[in-house]
């Protein structure tokens, strides 16, 4: 294919592709989902993301609401639970809350402003409710839960991590394996 050819095969695309947004993800937009798809046994909703304390309380509330964080963490926490979930039941989650680790400090000036410091006084939260269905289509389990991971700092981890929501998947992680997947708690031995 000659050069010329080539540009207008791209140029064509471009302009037969429809509108492109080049603006990032925002948690906030209006467009955005505020549930996973459904698929499985399990689901997952959110209020909305401006009311989270995440962006409420935020030293830098333009750089806290970039990104799909709250989507990535809906699609974790319904995957550790699919993974533990016995054949026939189903889970329904509404997240109410979140607080990732870490906040912006604006003090340190312009050239600090957009960075996320990660330290013990800003542990990892979140709030949700959630429902528990058994195989008969009973609630077996139902609650509120208010996670917090204060030790998030002193977990033991790779050093190589280095996905931004490693500790708020972790936290999630700590819940399910403590919550979902004890099966005594729930009488099934």
């Amino acid at each position: 294919m000659k050069i010329p050819s080539l540009v207008a095969v791209l140029l064509s695309a471009l302009l037969f592709a429809g509108p492109v947004s080049a603006r990032p993800a925002n948690v906030t937009d209006p467009d955005a989902p505020r549930s996973l798809p459904a698929s499985g046994p399990v689901s997952v909703s959110w209020s909305d993301p401006a009311q989270f304390t995440e962006l409420r309380y935020s030293h830098n509330r333009w750089e806290a609401q970039r990104g799909d964080w709250v989507v990535k963490l809906a699609e974790h926490l319904r995957k550790g639970t699919e993974k533990v979930l016995p054949a026939g039941q189903r889970v329904e989650f509404n997240i109410t809350d979140i607080k990732r680790a870490g906040d912006y400090e604006p003090w340190h000036g312009t050239s600090g402003q957009d960075v996320r410091i990660v330290r013990d006084i800003y542990p990892p939260r979140m709030t949700f409710t959630f429902v528990r269905y058994g195989s008969d289509g009973q609630v077996i389990d139902r609650g509120e839960r208010k996670l917090v991971d204060m030790g998030f700092l002193s977990r033991g981890g790779n050093g190589l991590d280095s996905d931004p929501l490693r500790h708020e998947k972790r936290m999630l992680d700590s819940w399910i394996r403590r919550e979902l997947n004890d099966q005594r708690r729930l009488g099934m031995r």
